[in-house]
């Protein structure tokens, strides 16, 4: 798994409309990984992230949510639980591998890292569904607001 301070990969997927998305990680962002679409866990974390949209978009920051499920499956996804962030479909686990993020179960391990520069600012391993949006956003307000 990539670790602060590693170059940013370049990557480029589908999201949910079916347009081909390439992410420069030159901005702030947000990369979470997560399993599946409709699933318990998956579905607590996109909530989440996206109930903190607008406070991530307040500080510039791009959050793209990546499974390994397909457009169409993303598609749904997005529109039953209101999404209006990218997920980007990583069905042969590319985009996965350049972040060092194991599909070995043909799932995406959960992983969440923040970039910005280029660079990995901060890597999240083993991630807790349940209040890991808030955690990402409060490190970015760290990372990115001058004065913390």
């Amino acid at each position: 798994m990539l670790e602060p301070g590693d170059s940013a990969p370049n990557v480029t997927a589908r999201n949910q409309h079916g347009e081909m998305v390439a992410p420069d990680f030159v901005g702030p962002t947000v990369v979470y990984f997560y399993p599946r679409d409709f699933t318990g866990g998956c579905t607590i974390e996109a909530s989440e992230f996206q109930a903190t949209l607008s406070e991530f978009r307040e500080l510039d920051v791009t959050v793209y949510g990546v499974s390994t499920d397909d457009v169409d499956t993303h598609a749904d996804f997005a529109d039953e639980e209101g999404l209006l962030f990218d997920l980007l479909a990583d069905p042969d686990g590319s985009v996965a591998a350049a972040f060092g993020v194991s599909t070995d179960d043909g799932a995406a391990d959960r992983a969440t890292f923040l970039l910005a520069d280029g660079e990995v600012v901060a890597a999240y391993g083993g991630v807790e569904p349940a209040g890991h949006a808030r955690e990402v956003l409060t490190d970015a307000r760290s990372e990115f607001v001058v004065g913390g």
